[in-house]
């Protein structure tokens, strides 16, 4: 098992915006982190309509846990099952934070949540509270609150310019999930 690196100062950084690409410089983050063997989780708020190329990479090789607490995708979800699972989350990813055990926590989509009404801007800003000195905090989702790129040391916008889905190119496996 790797050490958590507690000489290490924690940031707390937002990926943000319309564009693609938010998830995946999450998961660029966790690589370069897991290479200097830093303990890493990724904890994602809703599943998506994929079987998404990293899930199996990381079952895989093992280079850090991702984590999801419901398994069934979010469009098959009621209001009410949303809401739900994001307060499961959100009680996981604070746990997680209080024990301090890894060096950098990724919470995926946890934007989307609040944008749906099924956690709060101000549950955000108690896991940025409760974050130990050394975990690098990690948040994304398409709609970051003011509030919270305020408190943020690094925020990311991705602007989509221009996008192949709307020229009708489907998903494809192995770039697109």
């Amino acid at each position: 098992m790797l050490n958590v690196d507690k000489s290490h100062r924690g940031l707390v950084q937002v990926y943000t915006g319309p564009g693609k690409g938010k998830t995946t410089a999450a998961l660029g983050l966790a690589l370069r982190a897991a290479g200097h063997d830093f303990r890493v989780v990724m904890i994602r708020f809703f599943e998506r309509d994929f079987s998404y190329g990293e899930h199996l990479f990381v079952s895989k090789y093992q280079p850090f846990e991702i984590v999801r607490l419901n398994q069934r995708k979010s469009a098959t979800l009621s209001r009410e099952e949303r809401r739900s699972v994001a307060q499961q989350t959100l009680a996981f990813a604070e746990g997680v934070l209080l024990e301090g055990n890894y060096n950098l926590v990724i919470l995926d989509d946890i934007f989307d949540a609040v944008e749906m009404e099924a956690i709060s801007v101000e549950d955000i800003v108690r896991l940025i509270t409760v974050r130990p000195q050394w975990v690098e905090l990690v948040l994304t989702g398409r709609s970051a609150p003011r509030e919270i790129m305020k408190r943020a040391d690094l925020v990311t916008e991705m602007l989509m310019i221009k996008h192949p889905f709307y020229e009708g190119t489907g998903p494809r496996k192995g770039i697109d999930y």
